[in-house]
């Protein structure tokens, strides 16, 4: 009995030994990835020597993962894109998030997005994505394009491609009350353009379209 008793006790230990022993294992195995931490952040985004935009972020995380190193801002980020001959602020991103991952050289951007420039063009959606190389910002959800300070109204319910400077835009599936204003062949040309005062006036456009400078 006192060998038996022995062997089961000895045979309890060996378990949890090696009960233990995978625990320790597995958690040798997880991989954690180093993730740095920067807070105010400011940084120069640059094509071909030319300085194109700078980002500022309140926080960034900052990971190195299997697909590549990550750059996360959780807290929002803001960026000014600059004229490439007067070097003046043309126009301004805004998120609540975004992400860029360096072997895509995109920007995912998310929540409360907004691109507006001087020139009276403003985007609203709430997903897009930025692709720094090709200079275009693309989304395939809906998304609302105002354009000559109200004179234009685009909403793309699967979403849009603009260039950079938003001078060209592709629309996916309009909305019927998508409108723009034709000028008045009356008028002269530097009387301004009217009012948007009534939707029911506006002339109706093709469910998708690509938008040209009005």
């Amino acid at each position: 009995m006192n060998i038996i008793k022995a062997a089961l006790l000895t045979g309890c230990f060996f378990v949890c030994a090696c009960e233990n022993d995978v625990n320790e294992v597995r958690e040798l195995g997880r991989r954690k990835a180093n993730v740095e931490e920067g807070r105010n952040i400011e940084s120069y985004l640059s094509m071909n020597g030319k300085m194109r935009a700078h980002l500022t972020a309140p926080l960034l995380l900052r990971s190195d993962g299997d697909s590549g190193k990550m750059s996360e801002f959780p807290n929002t980020l803001h960026v000014d894109f600059f004229n490439d001959s007067t070097k003046q602020i043309e126009s301004q991103l805004n998120a609540d998030y975004g992400r860029y991952k360096e072997n895509d050289n995109k920007i995912y951007l998310r929540g409360n997005v907004v691109f507006f420039n001087n020139k009276g063009d403003t985007l609203f959606c709430e997903d897009m994505y930025w692709d720094q190389t090709a200079e275009k910002f693309y989304t395939n959800k809906k998304a609302v394009v105002i354009r000559n300070f109200g004179r234009t109204r685009f909403t793309p319910l699967n979403g849009l491609s603009a260039t950079q400077d938003f001078k060209h835009l592709q629309f996916f599936m309009l909305k019927d009350d998508s409108f723009f204003f034709v000028p008045d062949s009356t008028q002269s040309g530097s009387s301004p353009a009217p009012a948007p005062a009534a939707l029911d006036s506006a002339p109706k456009i093709r469910p998708s379209m690509t938008a040209r400078p009005i």
